[in-house]
């Protein structure tokens, strides 16, 4: 099975298990039922397969709408921008010289909480690529994104952190991913 199947796989494993294994938590765990939320976040992330040749370091910010389904489980929405900071080295034949890349996501996904304010993630979308100088010269395309994640919300203060493995794949360039944390202010509409 190849890499990019077994991805796929896992990812959708780790939501279903999630659905499957949070059917019981409720609302008293901190989690309000049927609101709607909005969310900023702030998105360092290390650059992992193809895109470590490249770059060392990404950085994102991101938008979400969350709407709480009932005490355990919420759908976002969430888009926003990271940059992979390019980065430049000699080699034997001359210095490298890559500009930033950047991408665009659009990504819809699954919250569920397992314990008081814990939760796991799935999300799937869409990343759109900003430049066509990556990778050696590759056309920008448009890339399937994975990303199964973890994290904590703190309800009381807003605060939510998180950390996701983001996979990058399809299109015309190699494929890659990051693993993410994401700090990010939320607040109810």
């Amino acid at each position: 099975m190849t890499t990019k199947k077994t991805t796929k796989l896992a990812a959708a494993a780790i939501a279903i298990a999630g659905l499957l294994f949070t059917s019981n938590v409720t609302k008293a765990q901190g989690h309000d039922s049927q609101a709607w939320r909005f969310g900023i976040g702030v998105e360092p992330g290390l650059p992992t397969g193809n895109m470590r040749d490249y770059s060392h370091f990404g950085l994102g910010g991101t938008v979400r709408l969350q709407k709480d389904l009932n005490g355990s489980v919420s759908v976002m929405l969430t888009s926003g921008y990271t940059n992979f900071f390019a980065r430049n080295y000699d080699t034997p034949v001359g210095k490298t010289d890559f500009k930033d890349y950047g991408l665009v996501p659009v990504k819809a996904g699954v919250k569920a909480f397992f314990a008081p304010h814990a939760y796991i993630s799935g999300e799937v979308g869409a990343g759109f690529e900003t430049n066509d100088n990556a990778f050696n010269g590759y056309d920008k395309s448009t890339k399937l994104i994975l990303s199964p994640g973890i994290g904590y919300s703190m309800s009381g203060s807003g605060i939510d952190v998180g950390l996701r493995y983001d996979n990058y794949s399809g299109g015309n360039s190699p494929n890659y991913g990051q693993v993410a944390l994401r700090v990010a202010y939320g607040f109810k509409l």
